[in-house]
């Protein structure tokens, strides 16, 4: 028989009070309301404290101190999670009212080490794409890292940590290692929910576009492409710079 699917969604924060509200009526809202909330703030000085402090009715654990960005955050919650699964949320997404429940569903059907859902971006679909990874990158395997998959926690104990080289695009790196390596994605067919655009990636266009190349370049086996295509696409981006 197979073990109950767990699941721990993990949100970094910091100064994010104008836009949690909106992510904990999403999580109060979910119909499967068995998960755990693990919230790692890094010191914020606005009233994101006040908001999480007041979130009691949900299975909600949280620290506040100083850390190295997002993905340190990140790493300290899955550390502090023993659900078998994660799902990565911004202050600013939003998911669907069954999301928990779909994922769930999808987790205990496939036993799959990621399962990836569609988003939601501007009123927008978004799923997977379709095409090569020297293309896409960690795009062709998942919609997104954030809202669009959940992971197995044990796979870190075998991938490692999301890397703190990587301050913005460390998820398309381990997303990539963990296809090298075997991992096994399932991509369902549900909308898990709404991306926000007020990450870092959105906030900073030229550390994402070098960034994500950097990531190209260490998992892509033809180098020469992955700079062709990154002079292509800071031209492309030129007036956005």
């Amino acid at each position: 028989m197979k073990k109950p699917v767990t699941i721990s969604v993990i949100t970094a924060t910091y100064n994010a009070a104008e836009a949690l509200p909106g992510l904990i009526d999403s999580l109060r809202a979910q119909t499967d309301k068995e998960f755990q909330w693990v919230v790692i703030d890094g010191a914020s000085t606005d009233d994101t404290l006040a908001f999480i402090s007041a979130a009691t009715d949900l299975n909600i654990q949280w620290i506040s101190e100083l850390d190295f960005g997002i993905y340190d955050a990140l790493n300290k919650a899955i550390r502090q999670t023993n659900s078998s699964y994660y799902l990565v949320l911004g202050a600013d997404d939003r998911l669907k009212s069954d999301a928990i429940q779909l994922y769930k569903e999808a987790a205990h059907k496939t036993d799959a080490d990621v399962i990836t859902a569609k988003i939601q971006v501007n009123n927008r679909l978004i799923e997977h794409r379709s095409g090569p990874t020297w293309l896409y990158g960690a795009f062709n395997l998942v919609s997104s890292h954030a809202v669009g998959a959940i992971f197995k926690t044990a796979l870190h104990e075998q991938f490692g940590y999301y890397s703190r080289k990587f301050p913005i695009t460390a998820d398309q790196l381990f997303i990539k290692r963990l296809v090298v390596g075997g991992a096994s994605i399932y991509k369902a067919s549900f909308v898990a929910g709404t991306f926000g655009h007020e990450g870092l990636s959105n906030s900073d266009l030229v550390g994402t576009l070098s960034e994500t190349f950097r990531v190209q370049l260490e998992t892509e086996k033809i180098k020469w492409l992955q700079v062709a295509l990154y002079i292509v696409r800071l031209i492309r981006h030129y007036r956005r710079l």
